[in-house]
């Protein structure tokens, strides 16, 4: 049977920025897990992780500037989720992309013959900085050999972002509803939630959680794959992925997730629940030709279609949690 919602909880404060009523979350939690008899986390027979990638006030909250579409919609479906399972759900995982001015997609990295800098959602291909329609601010041949890095693996070439996510501001944080609910689940549950960062690097970019999308650039390493984070979640018996955005972290996560299972132990495939209702894509920019490979809403669905048919599973947070 369901849980009901916290009092505390309001939907419509799901794309709010607020503080945390950390006090007024606690004394509910305390009421809350007394009138529903509910035990500790460590005592599950069943161990099931919440995983969100990147529920971020960056992704989630109108007006910053990575906002996601949908976002606000999503993570009101994933909270109501979380509340309705909060006695089957052994531990919340969250990553944080976390960033600074100067990396290789920001603005700040590149400038033209003007010194202008790109605008969000300018490509950059290793032939436009041969061609010198654009100059790295900064380590210049390993700015050239990222771009082909990235480039021969197939699933992106450099899009430059505008700046989001930056350590220390306030879109760094997770989304205020979402931090009530990870401090009321720790609190009910008696577990502590594990916080992933990710992207700090400058010289590549880290879609993935669990692994950059360059790991070296001129025999200089810049990130390696996260295998204490996948060890842990492969430690569940299900692990339920929600969060932003469907299109590139989330996807990538998934993909990265896809391959070392099949590496390691592909019976586990089955335990990755993707809940399709709580993640969206990013549009795709406004150029014309279009390139296909930012086209980010098809690039997505194709490659999910790919995860369902290698036997991770597709579902709704409308459907009930059986464990």
């Amino acid at each position: 049977m369901a849980l009901p919602i916290p009092r505390f909880h309001e939907d419509a404060r799901a794309g709010q920025l607020y503080l945390e009523r950390a006090a007024e979350v606690a004394q509910e939690a305390r009421r809350y897990a007394e009138a529903h008899r509910i035990r500790p986390a460590r005592e599950d027979r069943v161990r099931v992780a919440a995983f969100g990638i990147d529920v971020q006030v960056a992704f989630c909250t109108p007006g910053a500037s990575l906002f996601v579409p949908g976002a606000v919609e999503d993570t009101q479906r994933a909270l109501r989720w979380l509340y309705a399972n909060l006695d089957r759900v052994s531990e919340l995982v969250f990553s944080l992309d976390t960033h600074r001015a100067f990396q290789i997609f920001h603005p700040s990295w590149w400038q033209d013959a003007g010194g202008m800098p790109p605008p969000p959602l300018t490509p950059i291909t290793s032939a436009d900085i041969r061609d010198g329609r654009w100059r790295p601010t900064r380590h210049p041949e390993e700015s050239l050999a990222y771009c082909e890095r990235l480039e021969s693996s197939g699933r992106y070439i450099l899009t430059i972002w505008p700046f989001h996510a930056l350590l220390g501001g306030l879109s760094h944080p997770l989304v205020p509803a979402v931090y009530e609910a990870s401090l009321f689940h720790t609190l009910v549950r008696d577990t502590q939630t594990w916080f992933e960062l990710k992207g700090e690097h400058p010289l590549t970019e880290n879609y993935s959680v669990l692994s950059p999308e360059v790991t070296e650039v001129r025999g200089q390493k810049v990130g390696a794959f996260n295998t204490a984070l996948f060890d842990r979640l492969m430690s569940f018996d299900r692990v339920y992925v929600f969060g932003q955005a469907r299109s590139h972290c989330v996807l990538s996560t998934l993909m990265d997730l896809r391959q070392h299972i099949e590496k390691t132990d592909p019976s586990k495939m089955g335990r990755i629940f993707i809940l399709e209702d709580a993640m969206s894509s990013v549009p795709a920019p406004p150029l014309e030709p279009l390139p296909p490979s930012l086209d980010f809403p098809r690039v997505a669905d194709a490659a999910f279609r790919e995860l369902q048919q290698a036997g991770m599973r597709v579902v709704k947070t409308t459907e009930p949690l059986d464990v």
